[in-house]
């Protein structure tokens, strides 16, 4: 179970602006310049610890590790948590930055996207911002790797004709080598796309999981074994979930509860939300979203 907090909730806030994320394009930034205080998350934070938590997930809408008081945050999260783990989840982007480096290896996880290693595959998919080195970024990532003490993920969302090509699997595969991962996650895109781009199939991962040595742990990331949360969602929290992140009808089977789907029925007829095909799967999507993604 874990409990995710946004450490940009107003607005996207990233330094990459990728293909196929899920939220609308826009251009990097480098810095926030709409930031949450710490003592509000850690107030707010304190308020749901009674609960069955396993992790505390540090995310954002865009890149968490550009919230500025990211270190003093781990910190004064270090001293509610008691066996409670934190995890973030991050582009990898900023690890060059000695500050971001050395507050990533105070956390129980940490989960690093790398889903090119070539400078031309890595412009085109994640689109960062110029100042972005992806050779320096693959070093520090190795580096990173061999100082921390925590777990270790590296994710890879695959697209189609972009980083699903044998040349990019066989240079990742090499990097993959020196680094010291827990575990690699490899998926593909399965919701609506800020771009117009395609993911691959489920063999088609299966035939990429392949390509790689066989001594790395590698593992396609799906929601098919996902266990049921049903969780109370106001109409106000169903419309602000479906806002940041798409839901197909088995994700809301496996999130909501039955009043809380009824919820999302009259939502639903009342127009107020809307259903988005890609991919030949359904997505529930906020109306006022479709046509913003492009």
């Amino acid at each position: 179970m874990s409990l995710g907090i946004d450490l940009s909730p107003a607005l996207k806030q990233c330094n990459f602006d990728c293909l196929y994320c899920e939220l609308a394009p826009s251009a990097t930034v480098t810095a926030q310049s709409d930031i949450i205080s710490v003592k509000r998350i850690v107030e707010e934070l304190s308020l749901r610890l009674n609960e069955k938590i396993d992790i505390i997930t540090l995310t954002a809408n865009g890149e968490p590790t550009l919230y500025p008081h990211l270190n003093e945050l781990i910190d004064e999260i270090d001293k509610i948590k008691q066996d409670t783990q934190t995890l973030i989840l991050t582009n990898s982007a900023t690890l060059v930055d000695a500050n971001v480096f050395n507050s990533l290896l105070k956390l129980d996880q940490v989960k690093l996207s790398l889903d090119a290693v070539s400078h031309d595959v890595f412009k085109k998919i994640d689109r960062p911002d110029k100042k972005i080195d992806i050779t320096k970024l693959v070093q520090t990532i190795i580096s990173f790797s061999k100082q921390y003490k925590g777990k270790l993920f590296i994710e890879i969302l695959f697209v189609h004709e972009l980083n699903d090509t044998k040349d990019e699997i066989s240079k990742l595969n090499g990097v993959l080598l020196e680094i010291e991962a827990t575990r690699i996650d490899i998926g593909t895109i399965d919701r609506p796309p800020a771009y117009p781009v395609m993911g691959v199939s489920y063999k088609e991962l299966h035939t990429i999981s392949l390509m790689f040595d066989k001594t790395l742990p590698i593992h396609i990331a799906s929601r098919v074994h996902a266990e049921p949360n049903n969780s109370y969602y106001s109409e106000k929290d169903i419309l602000n979930t479906l806002d940041k992140r798409p839901l197909t009808m088995d994700d809301i089977n496996l999130l909501l509860d039955d009043e809380s789907k009824t919820r999302l029925y009259k939502l639903i007829k009342e127009t107020k939300v809307a259903i988005k095909t890609t991919s030949n799967l359904e997505f529930l999507v906020p109306t006022k979203n479709i046509g913003r993604k492009r």
